[in-house]
């Protein structure tokens, strides 16, 4: 109202010295259109404070020109940034500016005339909207007093999917803005702008924060930006709690120093430990990763260090991955600068390694061991960075004409770009000159006054040889996760340093040679991870025909000299079990086998035999046939029965995973002929193995091989036990009966097979165990006792799928009292397995 009243008074004097009557300029519309499309710098305003009624009332839904005035500010704001440095200059003074002049009308009529005839046209000054509408900015400074005065009255009337519209209005307003006061408001709106932003939303925003970083300095980032993600750092949502941890990351440039090691650093540790949304802290890590790629402030590097343990163990797979991926390879370069990866960082991961083995005797923390193994494998190209930039010829790396080129395959696929060893050096070219130096060094100068590598070499690799041999050789996860380990570690170092250092350093240990067969030392160290983990892990790096050639040697060697020595398998098995999970070595582990099988000591030829059955489960079935089957045939015909019985898994297992009928009638057949044959009669090894097989393989097998062959043999097998006059085999194969007849009672049996096969071969059974061993008895006779009822009653059901047997024939109170006993009984963890597996 002052304002008008200024105007006014304008107005009357201009009237006494043109006399004419005037036209207000801010009370016609059509005037007012006409001046700003004039010149709107020459109206004569001056700026104006910010008025008194903000928390009046707003007005309903913007109409359609409010949408159209919307955008003259953001045609403006392009000419008004570069002109930032006079946001605090005041306006030109009324007098300096050209009056504007209307066309006078020729008539006599009075003033008051006038005025009292044009306040029939609707028009309101007195609302807060018709003050703005009334007036026009008239510098870059009213107009941002104007927008920082009308945007906290747009943003609530705007639809919540087009908000983020507004935010090039709202950082350019709050970047020109002379009010603190207003500026703190506007960057509020900017953070709760939209109530649960998406992805493209929050990064909109990212991008609009950054922007105005850039253009305001650290200063002010620090006192008008940080506080709005300080505020929301505890949302409920976790949608502007994600918006807090990517701003870390993303203002984190643009901050003071002492900001991002202190303020920063703590708002990310607090989140990282408290916040329960995965994804909140997965972009917390990522931030964590930023924050690390400009710190400077060595006293920090111990808290980075704690916070990267943390990441690691944290339970969400997507926050371990972020770290491997962002803030390990971050952290990495920190600490290569301060001096600590091979003093410190590494080491340290080394001996958390031999801690945890060392406690864990009697049962390994393998979810801690895989977190440090993986740290540590997530190192390798930083390591090997390490070495090139402090190597001997480092300063020779000149690029000058034409560059090397670098293989496709020469480093394995990196899981980030931070984990490329080209990004972490420079560029590939500069990467490729030093490659060139590197191999030439190794191959024919060494590695004399190389500290760097020297410490690879003499330090690491035989503490990590050690740890290797203290491993759980059973443990298939434990040597998969080493073997993937030293696989990448020599592609990294590349195939020389394979050849020449990590090799010998094996070959050293193992001493593989017929001398050692009668040596503990030697017999030792061959059972254990050591061998799988060279074996896949080293031999494995390079597919040229001389590699292969070495591994097959390798695996022959380890075989003859475990089958002669009468030592544990578990080591080869472990190679077998890792190389047979990649189909591009089944022909090579076949190759080896069949030196098994035709090796003159029957204790090889056994070895063999027992390894067939963990290659045929991932074996093509053409494979199977042309190079496992035979194999099996000829083994079972063998002149010790120690051999042929050692194929009955291995055939069984063929039962279980090939569909191929003529294969699966010529595995039935040698079955069949180690039952039926006279000379097998007495062969209790014999009997035992198959049992053993049959419940097994048997809930998996086709349904006609289990029906007529599996089901009638084991009772007959129960029959001759019921004969057997010695105690202890007795009992052992009454043991074995009962396995597997409680896994296959979770198939559906036939009412024929239920009455002439799978009921007499239980009560065969419960007369055996009525003598030797009661608690096994009453279970038998409960479901004995169910299995008739039923078959009198004719109620056994049809079977729906895969539906168990023992849902529809054992009661809920025999069902409880079964397992109770079970989980008793010393019966086999595959064994129990397969007790609930269903058929397929």
């Amino acid at each position: 109202m002052e304002q008008i009243r200024r105007l006014e008074s304008e107005m009357d004097c201009l009237k006494n010295e043109h006399f004419a009557v005037p036209v207000i300029c801010d009370s016609i519309p059509p005037s007012l259109d006409q001046s700003f499309h004039k010149d709107s710098e020459n109206s004569g305003q001056k700026p104006v404070t910010n008025s008194s009624d903000e928390g009046k009332n707003q007005d309903s839904h913007p109409s359609k020109s409010d949408e159209v005035d919307s955008t003259i500010p953001k045609e403006n704001f392009p000419n008004s940034l570069p002109r930032r440095e006079r946001e605090g200059m005041p306006s030109s003074s009324s007098s300096s500016k050209t009056t504007v002049h209307f066309d006078k009308p020729n008539r006599k009529l009075s003033p008051a005339f006038h005025q009292a005839l044009l306040s029939f046209c609707r028009m309101s000054a007195d609302s807060r909207l018709g003050s703005e509408v009334s007036r026009i900015a008239d510098s870059e400074k009213s107009v941002m007093l104007m927008l920082g005065r009308c945007l906290p009255h747009i943003v609530p009337n705007v639809l919540l999917a087009k908000r983020e519209e507004l935010i090039p209005l709202i950082l350019c307003t709050a970047c020109l803005h002379p009010e603190p006061k207003e500026r703190d408001q506007l960057l509020h709106i900017l953070f709760n702008l939209i109530k649960r932003p998406d992805d493209e939303q929050r990064q909109m925003i990212l991008t609009g924060c950054v922007a105005f970083a850039r253009h305001v300095g650290p200063t002010r980032v620090e006192a008008e930006l940080l506080p709005q993600c300080w505020e929301q750092i505890n949302h409920k949502y976790p949608e502007r709690r994600l918006l807090v941890a990517e701003s870390c990351g993303a203002l984190a440039p643009y901050l003071p120093k002492e900001i991002r090691s202190s303020l920063v650093l703590s708002m990310l540790q607090q989140m990282l430990m408290e916040d329960k949304a995965d994804l909140v802290r997965e972009a917390v890590i990522k931030s964590l990763g930023v924050i690390m790629g400009y710190i400077d402030d060595p006293d920090k590097y111990q808290q980075g260090f704690e916070l990267l343990l943390s990441a690691l163990g944290d339970p969400s797979e997507r926050v371990v991955s972020a770290t491997h991926q962002v803030f390990l390879p971050a952290y990495a370069a920190w600490t290569t600068e301060l001096g600590n990866l091979q003093s410190h960082l590494i080491p340290t991961l080394l001996s958390k390694i031999e801690k945890l083995l060392r406690e864990g005797e009697h049962g390994l923390d393998e979810h801690k061991l895989h977190m440090y193994l993986s740290a540590l494998q997530s190192l390798i190209p930083s390591l090997f960075a390490f070495v090139l930039q402090n190597a001997p010829f480092s300063s020779k790396a000149k690029l000058h004409g034409e560059v090397p080129q670098i293989e496709v395959t020469r480093f394995p696929r990196p899981l980030s770009p931070l984990q490329d060893v080209s990004t972490i050096i420079g560029s590939r070219e500069q990467l490729g000159v030093l490659l060139q130096l590197y191999d030439y060094q190794l191959e024919h100068e060494g590695t004399t006054c190389w500290e760097s590598l020297l410490w690879v070499v003499n330090q690491l690799l035989p503490q990590l040889i050690e740890i290797v041999g203290k491993i759980n050789v059973t443990s298939t996860a434990c040597v998969h996760e080493f073997s993937r380990f030293f696989w990448r570690l020599c592609r990294t170092f590349g195939k020389i340093f394979t050849n020449t250092k990590v090799k010998p350093q094996f070959q050293e240990i193992l001493r593989l040679s017929e001398e050692n067969i009668d040596s503990s030392a030697g017999n030792g160290v061959l059972t254990k991870a050591t061998v799988p983990i060279y074996a896949t892990g080293v031999l494995t790096c390079y597919i040229q025909e001389e590699d292969r050639k070495l591994l097959v040697g390798f695996l022959e060697d380890v075989m003859t000299l475990l089958s002669l020595s009468h030592a544990p398998l578990d080591s080869l098995k472990a190679s077998f079990v890792e190389l047979g999970a990649n189909p591009a070595y089944h022909e090579l582990l076949l190759t080896v086998l069949w030196y098994g099988v035709v090796h003159t000591s029957a204790l090889v030829r056994c070895t063999a035999a027992r390894m067939f059955e963990l290659l045929v489960k991932g074996v093509n079935e053409t494979l199977v046939a042309q190079r496992v089957v035979p194999a099996l045939i000829t083994l079972s015909s063998d002149p010790e029965i120690s051999v042929r019985i050692a194929t009955i898994p291995a055939f069984g297992t063929i039962m279980e995973t090939v569909i191929q009928r003529e294969l699966l009638e010529r595995v039935k057949m040698q079955l069949a002929s180690f039952l039926e044959d006279p000379q097998y009669q007495d062969q209790y090894s014999l009997h035992t193995e198959i049992i053993k097989t049959f419940g097994r393989v048997g809930p998996n097998a086709e349904p006609r091989f289990r029906d007529e062959f599996v089901l009638p043999h084991l009772h007959k097998l129960a029959l001759v036990n019921n004969l057997q006059i010695v105690d202890s085999k007795r009992l052992d194969i009454a043991t074995h009966l009962f396995e597997a007849y409680s896994a296959l009672s979770c198939c559906f049996i036939s009412e024929d097979l239920m009455v002439n096969h799978f009921l007499p071969g239980l009560r065969c059974l419960r007369t055996d165990m009525e003598h030797l061993s009661p608690e096994h008895e009453v279970i038998l006779s409960s479901m004995i006792k169910e299995c008739e009822q039923k078959v009198e009653n004719k109620t056994v059901q049809e079977p729906q799928g895969s539906m168990s047997i023992a849902a529809s024939l054992v009661s809920e109170d025999t069902k409880t009292k079964f397992l109770n006993k079970m989980g008793q009984l010393t019966t086999s963890g595959a064994m129990l397995a397969n007790v609930f597996q269903r058929k397929k």
